[in-house]
């Protein structure tokens, strides 16, 4: 048991630690993400677990309580899209998840040639979200904060012709 004030575990490990199969994905993951160790993959596994499990919880439950608040969160940040539903929490996969971290993101929006690279800008403080430097490549990006992410204004990378920027290869 974990003292007060100190952090425990926000993942679970797997129940068998040797299979191969298991491995062999889990390091796909790892490389296409651009994760820095299997730990932030659980963590991302265990996040949708909790989601399934309160999916189950609130589908099973009667009465007038229908998980509307459950579903608007998650379509607020992003993880099912505006016509989806409380059922289709239980189809999600872990690359919905690991979609919306803030180095994918960063990625996807073109603002770094490689998921590394968003990482490495995330974590130097290159990258704003909404005006806001963050410097954590697992924060969760909200669907209407999307829009909002830039290169801080004190950055090198603000110049279009920096040798770092996404495009300035060609």
């Amino acid at each position: 048991m974990a003292l007060p004030g100190e952090n425990t575990k926000f993942y679970e490990t797997p129940n068998h630690p040797y299979q191969g199969e298991r491995i062999a994905e889990e390091s796909d993951l790892l490389s296409r993400y651009g994760l820095k160790n299997k730990e932030e993959l659980w963590r991302a596994q265990s996040e949708l677990r909790d989601y399934r499990r309160e999916a189950r919880r609130l589908l099973g439950q009667t009465g007038t309580a229908s998980g509307e608040e459950f579903v608007s969160r998650l379509k607020r940040i992003g993880i099912l899209s505006s016509e989806e539903s409380l059922d289709d929490v239980l189809s999600l996969e872990v690359t919905d998840v690991l979609e919306r971290r803030l180095q994918t993101v960063v990625y996807r929006e073109g603002l770094a040639n490689t998921v590394g690279q968003a990482r490495q800008f995330v974590n130097h403080g290159h990258v704003t979200v909404d005006g806001s430097r963050v410097t954590e490549p697992s924060y969760t990006v909200p669907v209407d904060e999307e829009d909002a992410l830039a290169f801080d204004e004190t950055s090198d990378l603000t110049d279009e012709l920096h040798p770092a920027r996404a495009g300035a290869q060609e």
